[in-house]
């Protein structure tokens, strides 16, 4: 903490200032804060799961810990990578270099996503329906583009056109390093970058797509297809392994008729040029350290990190996304324990019935729509720790000497396994983050909270700490996921899952008014220089963290800690409450990376996220005495309540 400063001028620096100024960002990271701290104990535990395992000599055949130990080993191999070169992606790049034909090239757009060569001009995926969630559905997405969002190829400010120019060296480096000439390097980079301008113009933009009813636009495969002339659906998506469907879910339908036009405007030798330049940025980190430099230095210029991450770091972490829940359980077996478990039951339990107490309390919302918000919170399905079915990846095959082929045979098992949920009932088992993860997510077609083991460990939740900090830190993250119900986006949800109004319009209209108030409060924040916060991008974040706050408060003052007054450390119970909610969210961020989470992270940087909520509720004013004249102090009828 930093006592010289007043909580009530800047609360952010009193409860972190002095970690802020002795934890600067580490070279081979763009930023620092908690969620660092704690990824960083998690990758040092599963580096050290990952040792175990490749030292366990007894381990059978087709074991758990010899299918992670042999991935693993394979990836760490980096004599045989080295000498490897590109070679692992020649036969990759021949097939390219060998079409003909436009509908050749339609061929490669369609089954480069099936092999784990990168999604070509659009992207896709199989999952429920928002509108029938009991069906899974195919759906095609906008993409096709590199850099990370598309304000990068539109915009013309020094920061975009710095990042445009690295990344025309990149692309160019890429091709010189597999042998093509630098002319022709260069004539493929202009012709790269020229068609993915043109497919970020028809994309659109972040906040947008925020919309679930904008983005839901059911067709039958037959009128997708009249929309894109030189694309027949009905014969490529047989090519993407789907068959036997007649409908799908398309986010942005103008998008593809403008994929379908630029298709036929591009000549087929930039075409291949485009198709050869998703083999090798898909393949770049799995190849010889010239494609793994290249690609850092491009990466550099992004996000202003310094050294690179070191190879079991980034191969341990390549582990946990390709075989995660062979790893978790390793992880889980290790790291957490039944106690663990049973005391989040309890504090999920809590939250609940605080977020009960909540909605009954509401002032602006009728009777009528507080019983269907009602209905919706009893309905969230917890998960907690790690999956009660764990993945088998049967089929999935992984040898300790062919790190590039296991990468490859994961992509291809990952998709197969995805497409193979079509005509399948809906899994509600099924997890969409590994153990080890340091996160937590909502799903409003599932309705369920989930907790992946690895944040339920300080400083977001230590079971021999007093409630002040777990309710402060885990209970707040918990109510900030049931909040994700209740924003502007899930709360467009019912009970179910079901995309479908269960408000009177005059609720959803007080709703709205609040929520652009928080839109308007998140947009007055400055994040660097002349880039402010997106109020209107964060907002779903904004209103979890608001309403996952207020929660986690109600909740705390349940408990007997909550009800007293006795001091700890000096402080107060409700003192260590919000001191534990700050210190969660403390982070140093590099200016590159600060840029770029404006742009394209749906979450306020950590100083913003510690003060947003908290200037809007009374109890802070008064655990920290805030008066008028403070910096921080927002009048009592300014302030937002909305959960």
């Amino acid at each position: 903490m930093d006592m010289s400063v007043k909580p009530g001028d800047d609360f952010y620096t009193y409860a972190s200032g002095n970690w802020i100024k002795n934890n600067p960002v580490p070279a081979k990271e763009t930023r620092w804060g908690s969620f660092n701290v704690l990824r960083d104990f998690n990758i040092e535990a599963v580096r050290g799961l990952l040792d175990d395992a490749a030292i366990n000599k007894n381990a059978p055949a087709g074991s758990v810990e010899r299918r992670v130990s042999d991935f693993y080993k394979s990836a760490m191999d980096s004599a045989a990578i080295e000498k490897l070169g590109y070679t692992p992606i020649k036969s990759d790049l021949q097939k390219v270099n060998a079409i003909n034909s436009k509908q050749a090239a339609i061929t490669q757009i369609a089954k480069a996503r099936t092999e784990g060569e990168g999604s070509p001009f659009f992207g896709f995926y199989v999952g429920q329906d928002r509108k029938d969630v009991e069906v899974m559905i195919p759906q095609f997405s906008q993409g096709g583009t590199t850099l990370p969002d598309r304000d990068y190829y539109l915009k013309d400010d020094a920061r975009s056109q710095k990042i445009r120019a690295a990344y025309n060296d990149y692309v160019i480096k890429l091709f010189t390093l597999t042998g093509t000439s630098e002319a022709q390097a260069k004539a493929n980079a202009d012709a790269i970058i020229k068609l993915e301008t043109e497919l970020a113009r028809a994309q659109m933009p972040r906040v947008e797509m925020r919309d679930p009813q904008k983005t839901y636009n059911k067709l039958s495969v037959a009128d997708f297809s009249k929309s894109t002339p030189h694309f027949n659906w009905k014969q490529v998506m047989p090519m993407m392994m789907v068959t036997g469907e007649d409908t799908v879910l398309v986010n942005n339908p103008k998008f593809f008729v403008k994929v379908d036009s630029l298709f036929a405007a591009t000549s087929l030798p930039d075409l291949k040029a485009y198709l050869t330049w998703n083999v090798l940025k898909s393949s770049v980190s799995y190849l010889s350290s010239d494609f793994v430099d290249a690609a850092f230095a491009f990466n550099q210029v992004l996000t202003g990190q310094k050294i690179q991450t070191p190879r079991w770091q980034r191969m341990s972490q390549l582990t946990d996304r390709t075989i995660g829940e062979l790893l978790g359980q390793l992880y889980v077996k290790k790291y957490f324990t039944p106690a663990a478990k049973q005391r989040m039951d309890q504090l999920i339990k809590n939250l609940v019935k605080a977020y009960e107490q909540r909605i009954n309390g509401l002032e602006w919302m009728s009777a009528e729509t507080k019983e269907k918000a009602l209905a919706k919170l009893h309905n969230f399905t917890p998960k907690i720790g790690y999956p009660d079915k764990w993945q088998t990846y049967q089929g999935f095959d992984i040898k300790p000497t062919t790190f590039y082929a296991n990468v490859k045979n994961g992509d291809a098992w990952d998709y197969k396994d995805m497409v193979d949920r079509l005509g399948k009932p809906v899994d509600r088992t099924r997890w969409g983050m590994t153990p080890p993860t340091v996160n937590a997510y909502y799903s409003p077609v599932l309705n369920e909270i989930v907790f992946p083991a690895g944040i339920l460990q300080f400083p977001f939740f230590d079971p021999n700490a007093d409630d002040a900090v777990n309710y402060g830190g885990i209970g707040a993250v918990i109510g900030h996921e049931i909040s994700h119900g209740f924003d502007d986006s899930g709360s467009q949800y019912d009970k179910d899952g079901y995309l479908r109004n269960w408000w009177t319009d005059d609720d959803r209209k007080k709703f709205v008014g609040l929520a652009d108030r928080i839109v308007e409060q998140y947009n007055n924040y400055t994040v660097l220089d002349t880039i402010h916060v997106n109020g209107r991008l964060t907002l779903g974040e904004n209103i979890g963290d608001l309403g996952g706050l207020n929660a986690a408060y109600t909740a705390f003052k349940m408990t007997p800690e909550g009800k007293s007054n006795k001091k700890i450390d000096g402080f107060t119970p409700d003192q260590r409450f919000f001191l534990a909610w700050a210190q969660v969210w403390r982070t140093n961020i590099l200016p590159e990376a600060a840029a770029q989470q404006v742009l394209v992270d749906p979450h306020s940087p950590g100083e913003w996220r510690t003060i947003g909520p908290l200037i809007n509720m009374d109890a802070w004013y008064e655990a920290f005495d805030v008066k008028p004249g403070d910096k921080l102090y927002v009048a009592p009828e300014k302030r937002i309540y909305l959960w």
